[in-house]
């Protein structure tokens, strides 16, 4: 067993609402993340799974509990913590080579060097040949892997993804998903995926973490014990639909909970 990187311990999260009351979004979530592990983190619309990365990676913070990197305590943001958000958040003045350079270039890396690793990157999520394309000259998915890119050039031990590929069809983002494996093969990143899509979870995960509805907490980890290495054929197996149906189960009574608390607002 690879050694826990990754430690958040007793989170505890409220908001104010704009009526002045208290919105609780986390209670108590507890999870360890081993070396090397992709675990995915899903639960429905509301139950804190944005708020949780975003305290993970230093945006927010958190009232109570901890968050630590190989044992220790860690605020604000972290060299060895990189981040993909679910917006666009490519930069439109710049190509898919210069996007990707940017983190060099900031860490002020000489422009032969940075565009050599930033070139690495590029083939690495499959863009070779769109180097000096503008990202409103890609697709969505493109775009989306440009910023992957720019965040795997800082060489991250962990990354942090919410909700990727959330804007995408899902045939691109099944798609997609053998594309993730493929770099989680090649670098061996421990990943955390903040995800309400269920067959993405089980496609690309070790673990799979469910949380309640508000304020969220952990329900249940699954196991997923599908072979690797794996790609979007696993999904026609039995064993496959066995785990979503598992999962939909756990999920179901929160998702559920949080229609009839939205129609008792409205």
């Amino acid at each position: 067993m690879s050694s826990v990187v990754l430690s958040v311990d007793g989170i505890t999260k409220t908001f104010v609402a704009s009526d002045g009351g208290k919105v609780g979004a986390l209670a108590g979530v507890s999870l360890d993340v081993r070396e090397g592990e992709f675990v995915s983190v899903i639960g429905p619309s509301g139950c804190g799974k944005s708020t949780l990365f975003q305290i993970i990676g230093g945006l927010l913070a958190s009232e109570a509990g901890s968050v630590r990197v190989d044992g220790h305590a860690i605020s604000g943001s972290h060299r060895d913590i990189g981040m993909v958000f679910q917006e666009e958040s490519t930069f439109p003045w710049r190509t898919v080579l210069d996007n990707v350079a940017f983190p060099l270039e900031l860490a002020g890396i000489p422009k032969a060097q940075r565009d050599d690793k930033a070139r690495r990157f590029i083939r690495l999520v499959g863009l070779e040949g769109f180097e000096q394309r503008y990202p409103d000259e890609l697709s969505g998915g493109m775009r989306q892997r440009t910023a992957i890119a720019r965040t795997l050039a800082a060489e991250p031990r962990i990354l942090l993804m919410d909700e990727p590929f959330a804007a995408l069809d899902e045939q691109t983002r099944i798609l997609l998903g053998d594309k993730i494996l493929h770099i989680w093969r090649e670098l061996r990143q421990t990943t955390l995926l903040i995800t309400h899509n269920i067959t993405e979870a089980v496609q690309l995960s070790d673990r799979v973490v469910v949380m309640t509805y508000r304020p969220g907490r952990i329900k249940r980890v699954i196991e997923i014990d599908l072979p690797r290495p794996r790609d979007s054929a696993l999904i026609a197996s039995a064993e496959f639909g066995r785990y979503v149906g598992l999962l939909w189960q756990d999920l179901r009574e929160e998702a559920t909970q949080g229609l009839a608390e939205a129609d008792a607002r409205s």
